[in-house]
C-alpha cells in the first residue's frame, strides 16, 4: 500500500470521463470552451467575480502568481519549510527574475501575523535591502496543518497595512476546506488573499492546476499572468484538456469530496498512529515518530512511505482511499506499541 504521495494516486475516473468528453476538435491554447468557463464557474464557487487560468503545474502555478505579485528587487515573506523555498528548485527567483525569498520560522509550517510583522520591522526604507512586496502561505501547511478564516485574515491585514501581495499555495486547500467546512471565499478573498494555486493533481486530476485572481487588481494580474505563463513554456496548445479536469473538480463538488475522503482515511490512521504524531491531523498527511526498526516491519508488511529525518515518517493519504481500506496500516501501526 503507497503512502509516499497523493502525486501517485490514479486518475478519478470522473476526471478521465471528463478529458474523453473534450476529445474532440475546438480552439487552441485557452481559446476552447472549457477554458471559457473557468472565470464563471470559479466564480461561482467563491462567490465573487474570479479571474482563473489553467496552468501545467503547482510549481508554475505558485511561481507566475509570485511574479505578478513581486517585482525582481522585491522579497516574498514566506515560512522556512514553504514548498517555493524548500521544494521548487529556485523557481521562484527564476520565475520572478530575482525576487529574494525572505524565510521565516513557526510552529507547523504556519506563519503569524506576530513573526511576519516582526520580520518587517528590520528591513530598512533604502535601496540597500530588498523591500517586502508580497507574503506566500501554503494551505494545507507543509506538515498538513490548516489556516482558519481568521487566521488568513490576520496575516491579510498585515499585508494591507504594508502594501504587500498575499499568495496562498493551495495545493491541498480542497483537504484544508473539508476540514475547515467553511465557504472557499472564507479562507480567501475574504481573508484577503489575492492569488490562489488551485491545486488538482494531488486531488486526483491527471495534469493542471488552476491559478486564480481576486480583487480589484485580478484583472490586471491575470492578464500579466498569461504573459508568464507563454513566456515560461506553460501555455499548452490544446489547453481544453486541462480545463476540462479542472471543471469536472469544481462544478459537481467532486474536489471537495475526493479531500473528505483522504482527509477520513489520514484520521483512520491518526487513531491507529496515536502517541506517535508529530503534528495534529488536520488534512491528508500525518507524520508520526517512527524508529529505523520500526519503518523497517512496517515496510516488510508492504506499506511504502517516506523518511522524514531521523525517527520520523511521513504517510499520505489520497482520494480513492477511505478509513476500511487503510485499516490494514491503522491496525499495523497500533500494533507497533502493543496496542
Amino acid at each position: 500500500m503507497h503512502f509516499f504521495s497523493d502525486n501517485v494516486t490514479p486518475i478519478c475516473p470522473d476526471v478521465m470521463a471528463a478529458i474523453a468528453a473534450a476529445d474532440h476538435a475546438d480552439h487552441g491554447y485557452d481559446g476552447d470552451a472549457w477554458s471559457a468557463r473557468l472565470d464563471g464557474a470559479f466564480s461561482d464557487l467563491f462567490e465573487t467575480p474570479v479571474r482563473a487560468l489553467w496552468v501545467s503545474t503547482g510549481t508554475a502555478a505558485n511561481c507566475i502568481a509570485l511574479a505578478t505579485l513581486c517585482p525582481p528587487y522585491g522579497g516574498i515573506l514566506c515560512h522556512e519549510e514553504a514548498h517555493i523555498i524548500a521544494d521548487e528548485c529556485g523557481a521562484p527567483g527564476f520565475f520572478t527574475h530575482g525576487a529574494t525569498l525572505m524565510p521565516l520560522p513557526g510552529e507547523g509550517a504556519k506563519l503569524t501575523p506576530e513573526i511576519v510583522t516582526e520580520r518587517l520591522k528590520i528591513i530598512r526604507p533604502d535601496v540597500h535591502q530588498a523591500p517586502a512586496r508580497a507574503i506566500s502561505i501554503t494551505n494545507a501547511t507543509e506538515y498538513g496543518l490548516v489556516y482558519a478564516p481568521a487566521e488568513v485574515a490576520a496575516l491579510g491585514e498585515v499585508a494591507k497595512a504594508h502594501g504587500l501581495g498575499f499568495h496562498m499555495d493551495g495545493a491541498r486547500f480542497a483537504n484544508a476546506v473539508a476540514h475547515l467546512g467553511c465557504a472557499p471565499a472564507d479562507v480567501t478573498w475574504r481573508a484577503g488573499v489575492d492569488a490562489l494555486s488551485f491545486g488538482c493533481v494531488k486531488n486526483g486530476g491527471m495534469v493542471g492546476e488552476a491559478l486564480l485572481f481576486f480583487g480589484e487588481a485580478a484583472d490586471a494580474r491575470a492578464a500579466e499572468a498569461q504573459r508568464w505563463r507563454k513566456r515560461s513554456g506553460h501555455l499548452f496548445s490544446k489547453g481544453r484538456y486541462l480545463a476540462a479536469q479542472i471543471l469536472a473538480m469544481i462544478e459537481g463538488d467532486l474536489w471537495l469530496r475526493n479531500a473528505r475522503a483522504a482527509n477520513g482515511a489520514a484520521q483512520a490512521l491518526a487513531d491507529g498512529a496515536a502517541g506517535r504524531l508529530m503534528h495534529p491531523v488536520q488534512a491528508n498527511e500525518l507524520f508520526v515518530r517512527l524508529s529505523a526498526e520500526e519503518a523497517a516491519a512496517l515496510r516488510a508488511q508492504g506499506f511504502d512511505f517516506y523518511d522524514w529525518g531521523e525517527g520520523a515518517a511521513r504517510l499520505v493519504t489520497n482520494w480513492a482511499q477511505d478509513a476500511a481500506s487503510v485499516a490494514p496500516l491503522a491496525q499495523a501501526l497500533k500494533a507497533l506499541t502493543g496496542g
